[in-house]
């Protein structure tokens, strides 16, 4: 019996089951639930319900509207400012970002109440239809390095640091879709700590190159480097980054080969911090390189260390089959570095008088229009193309750009997914050096 057969059936048993008896009504109930397969409890409703013939349904009292389209879309354009970050990052930011939001868009008390209000899980809700859009794929190039391998401890254990200095270092391949030649690479620093997150480019992965990159960076720290952790390739296994690291005195360890979750901290900021910025395009030219490093070392540091917040795993619980993380409070690296009794008190003030000078909003454009002056830089003849249909349904296709924010609108299909922390077995007996666990103070030198 068909759909239709079942709605006539039920318009033609309905009165006279309401002026049957009981023992009638079961009888007319059983024959109904046989001849349609309802369930019996179903049944009864469409037989008590409203009378079928009239087709009324009872309409579907859903949630009033909470928040007005004036404030999803302003929510909208503050996450895209942001770099999309994640909802409870957003949450976060919102209460910092708020005088600028003011400044630019005119904010009216009952928005700013709405806009504070949401929380991270309505967020997500109201940005569904967006993110969609923005996945891509992370792919790297690193070869393993053997020199040296037996002289530098593994690292296997969980981070357990309690001041920042501590880092993980990686090269982030800018080659496009050739590994022939010289190419750009991002050298890419977090710390465990604080999450606070420098970048470099080099040309080529030379050692000297490295080394020098890295000690430039260890000069803008607003603490000092006590710590390297690197994965197995030659770029960083080398008599020569071994050798600084033993002058400056900091603790130099490296992952298991093939096993990325060992450096899970740095594989994350490689793809928030380099691929959702300038993507898989080759960069092969010393013009390419300045040009990043411009970037890397003015606003897109500031905006990313003073500005966005950023979440750390607390501990992990186990409910049922199911793994739940716990995370802290969303902080910005700023935040973190300033609670550390640790931090070079100088540098942490001249940061603090930027974040008070410095627009988001306006270092948000800013760092658009240094990556369209990147993307121009960018080899095209070697560079992945992401094939669009025109607007008119032809099947002629045309070549996209495929760097800054044009990147994250591109969806491949694949959703990229990244550990935040380490998961190994905290009780395993390890060969790492134990600096991390005891007090360092007057153990560095003065940086470079």
């Amino acid at each position: 019996m068909g759909d239709k057969g079942r709605r006539e059936y039920l318009a033609a048993i309905y009165g006279r089951y309401r002026q049957a008896g009981r023992r009638e009504k079961r009888v007319i109930l059983n024959e109904f639930c046989t001849n349609t397969g309802y369930h019996r409890k179903y049944a009864i409703r469409l037989l008590c319900g409203p009378q079928p013939e009239k087709g009324a349904k009872r309409p579907r009292q859903g949630r009033r509207v909470s928040y007005s389209q004036e404030v999803v879309k302003l929510l909208t354009t503050v996450w895209e400012a942001a770099g999309y970050p994640w909802s409870v990052r957003l949450k976060a930011l919102l209460p910092l970002w708020m005088p600028w939001i003011r400044k630019h868009y005119g904010l009216r008390p009952e928005q700013e109440r709405q806009l504070l209000r949401m929380s991270a899980r309505q967020m997500d809700r109201r940005l569904k239809s967006q993110k969609t859009e923005r996945r891509r794929r992370i792919y790297g190039r690193t070869k393993p390095g053997y020199l040296l391998k037996h002289h530098i401890p593994v690292k296997t254990d969980r981070w357990d640091v309690h001041q920042p200095g501590f880092t993980e270092v990686d090269l982030v391949s800018h080659s496009g879709n050739s590994a022939s030649g010289e190419f750009a690479h991002s050298l890419n620093v977090t710390d465990i700590h604080s999450t606070w997150t420098e970048s470099r480019a080099v040309l080529g992965r030379g050692e000297e190159a490295v080394q020098r990159a890295l000690n430039e960076i260890a000069g803008v720290l607003p603490f000092a480097l006590l710590g390297v952790d690197s994965d197995n390739g030659s770029e960083f296994i080398n008599w020569h980054l071994k050798s600084w690291c033993e002058r400056k005195q900091i603790q130099l360890t490296r992952g298991r080969p093939y096993k990325k979750d060992d450096n899970a901290h740095i594989e994350q900021k490689n793809w928030t911090h380099v691929r959702k910025l300038l993507a898989w395009d080759r960069y092969d030219t010393a013009e390419a390189v300045a040009t990043i490093n411009e970037l890397y070392r003015n606003e897109l540091r500031l905006w990313l260390n003073l500005f966005l917040p950023s979440v750390k795993l607390q501990k992990k619980v186990r409910v049922g089959s199911k793994l739940r993380r716990v995370y802290d409070q969303p902080r910005t690296p700023f935040e973190r570095v300033k609670a550390c009794p640790q931090a070079d008190p100088e540098k942490v003030a001249r940061l603090e008088e930027q974040r008070k000078s410095l627009d988001p909003f306006q270092l948000s454009r800013r760092i658009e229009r240094k990556l369209a002056r990147i993307a121009r830089l960018a080899n095209r003849r070697q560079s992945p193309r992401e094939e669009r249909r025109e607007a008119n349904g032809s099947e002629r296709m045309r070549q996209v750009r495929g760097c800054g924010k044009d990147a994250r609108h591109a969806s491949l299909g694949i959703a990229a997914r990244f550990p935040l922390s380490h998961s190994h077995n905290s009780n395993k007996r390890t060969v790492t050096f134990q600096m991390s666990r005891q007090p360092l103070a007057g153990l560095h030198s003065e940086m470079a």
